[in-house]
């Protein structure tokens, strides 16, 4: 055995090995094709499994609500200004310091009330020194008053010339017009003197005080502004197609009294609140303005609780029309996309369809919309980033949540 086992040498474990390795190899592709058909049939099952779990997932929930069919206003709007109706600025009509102020800020003051006072004294003594003037000229007066009857008989008895007579009659008159002129100039003085009672022009709301107590003011300063404010005037601009539209209501309106004209202005404040009251139309302005091709009106609201300030910005609308058997969807159902409108629709079978529409007027929380959409059909509110084209949803009808506003 062991010179059989040298015959064959290194040769024969060589192909010893080879064989060996082969039985293997074909050992384990044995074992691979029995365990094939078992793992091909835990594939398909696996595969099965997640089929049935995407089968049973529930269509998404969205929230629905019917295309309404109704009447509709139409609003034209404009951005609005607020102004006081008649605004005073008090200034003063004499030079002098100011002394005194009489009013507070910011409250409600009346005509002919006393606002300021400037130093009197000067004043006074001015009015004191017109009237020594025309005591003079009353004196000289008087003097000339008796010339006159004394010479009056004595030259109609030739006692004394002519000539006397007639230059006491001239020196008579220029004493008359002596003392009317110092009667002015006491006029005058009285005026001045009560000029340093600065009053209100108006009644109406006193602006901040523009000047100080010891300040120097004369008839160019400006001491305060005020402002009537019932009612108060509402100032905006309409383009001038608009203008040609509504060119004859306009006219007609601003040319009808206040107690009968018609108030069909709404202002909605700058927190979305509609001003309770309706106001009218004053004026429309006598040109266009050529750089902005608008034309300047004012209207008018009753401010009886003075809430209603000068300088407050509003938006100002108007009913211009009705839009008969209009469409209306909520304005958060409608999708803006570059320009471009949508809606997704919820047919019969619950499936959602995108549908392009075209938007007209907007009126309250509601989107009148003039194509694509057809009485009744339902439209999401709720949920469009869920919905799908062509695929189910699980719909709910939308309740709107009440909130303040228009």
């Amino acid at each position: 055995m062991r010179a059989e086992y040298e015959s064959v040498g290194f040769d024969g474990v060589r192909c010893f090995g080879v064989r060996q390795a082969q039985t293997q190899a074909a050992n384990r592709r044995a074992r691979v094709l029995l365990l094939l058909p078992v793992a091909l049939l835990f594939l398909s099952l696996l595969g099965c499994g997640k089929e049935n779990v995407r089968a049973e997932a529930p269509p998404p929930e969205v929230e629905i609500t019917s295309v309404k069919q109704q009447d509709v206003p139409l609003y034209t709007e404009a951005i609005s200004t607020l102004d006081g109706y008649v605004n005073a600025q008090i200034q003063p009509q004499v030079t002098g310091y100011l002394v005194k102020q009489n009013y507070r800020e910011g409250t409600v003051v009346g005509k002919g009330e006393v606002l300021f006072e400037i130093d009197p004294r000067p004043f006074e003594a001015a009015l004191a020194q017109s009237h020594g003037q025309l005591a003079e000229a009353q004196a000289q007066l008087e003097k000339t008053n008796l010339d006159v009857a004394r010479d009056t008989p004595l030259a109609k008895e030739s006692a004394i010339p002519q000539a006397q007579l007639d230059n006491d009659i001239k020196a008579h008159q220029a004493a008359q017009a002596l003392v009317a002129a110092a009667q002015a100039q006491v006029d005058q003085a009285n005026l001045n003197l009560g000029f340093t009672k600065v009053r209100s022009l108006i009644d109406g709301i006193a602006g901040l005080a523009k000047g100080q107590i010891g300040d120097l003011v004369g008839p160019t300063s400006v001491l305060t502004t005020v402002s009537q404010v019932q009612p108060i005037k509402a100032y905006f601009a309409l383009s001038e197609q608009d203008y040609l539209k509504f060119g004859n209501q306009i006219n007609s309106a601003s040319r009808r009294q206040q107690e009968s004209g018609k108030r069909n202005l709404e202002l909605i404040l700058s927190d979305g609140s509609v001003y309770p009251g309706k106001g009218w139309l004053v004026l429309a302005d006598r040109q266009v303005d050529v750089k902005t091709g608008t034309i300047r009106m004012a209207g008018a609201f009753d401010n009886s609780s003075s809430i209603l300030r000068p300088g407050m910005f509003g938006r100002l609308r108007a009913v211009t029309g009705v839009a008969k058997g209009a469409l209306l969807v909520p304005q958060r159902s409608v999708m803006e996309t570059q320009g471009s409108y949508s809606v997704v629709v919820i047919d019969s079978e619950n499936k959602a369809s995108i549908r392009p529409v075209k938007p007209g007027e907007r009126v309250g929380q509601m989107w009148v919309i003039t194509e694509g959409l057809r009485p009744g059909e339902q439209v999401v509110v709720e949920g469009m980033q869920k919905a799908k084209e062509g695929a189910p949803v699980a719909p709910k009808e939308f309740k709107p949540v009440e909130t303040k506003g228009e």
